[in-house]
């Protein structure tokens, strides 16, 4: 089997949750926010190397919160200035052995095992998978003072797990930082190759409001109880 690595991405602030713990940090089902996302890659993909990259300033205390809680074996390595950099102080943490990394979004806690194997097995295919779902509200594209109705049927909105073979990421993440990178699909697609997209998952959300954590919280326990 493949051997395969995550890196989770997990520096984000409290500041939009109204909280001076940051976001990956605060409690949801009885554990910190992204414990429940080092766990769900635990049970999907076994065996898998786990990095979880944080803000340098964060990752002392991320070890004593984690030490109160029953969360998979995972390393902690200091993000950089943008997401690319910390993606790529990700890459460069994990063993030359790694053939397909998998990078998820630490705050997409609901992600659900059928979603990252869905992926893996679609990046096994074609190198670059990420999950993407069907966009149902109406959306208009701003020109100046005018605006016009963008056809929903031609947008997806954009998941993680976000999968590629090893090689093909590491010479992505060799070209120079630019600002339209906004994900590692971009990153990939810059350095010429395709990426291919599976169904992703509406509860996959960020949690990045109180109210997506009274949501969550929700969730998990009607998931539990069925």
């Amino acid at each position: 089997m493949a051997k395969r690595g995550v890196i989770i991405v997990a520096g984000g602030s409290g500041r939009r949750m109204q909280s001076s713990l940051p976001k990956q940090f605060m409690i949801l089902g009885g554990l910190p926010v992204v414990a429940h996302t080092i766990n769900t890659f635990a049970e999907a993909l076994p065996g898998a190397d786990i990095i979880v990259v944080l803000p340098e300033e964060h990752i002392s205390l991320w070890r004593n919160l984690a030490s109160r809680f029953d969360i998979a074996p995972h390393r902690c390595v200091a993000g950089g200035k943008e997401r690319f950099h910390s993606v790529k102080c990700g890459i460069e943490a994990l063993s030359d052995e790694v053939e397909y990394i998998a990078i998820h979004d630490g705050v997409r806690a609901l992600i659900s095992k059928k979603v990252i194997l869905r992926t893996m097995l679609d990046a096994e295919l074609h190198d670059a998978s990420i999950p993407v779902v069907e966009v149902t509200d109406s959306y208009r594209s701003i020109d100046g003072d005018t605006s016009h109705i963008v056809p929903r049927s031609s947008l997806r909105i954009v998941q993680t797990p976000q999968i590629f073979s090893a090689e093909l990421l590491r010479k992505a993440y060799e070209q120079p930082y630019d600002d339209a990178f906004t994900d590692d699909a971009s990153v990939v697609e810059a350095y010429g190759h395709r990426v291919s997209l599976v169904e992703g998952e509406r509860c996959n959300i960020k949690l990045t409001t109180p109210e997506d954590m009274g949501w969550a919280e929700w969730y998990l326990s009607n998931r539990e109880q069925h």
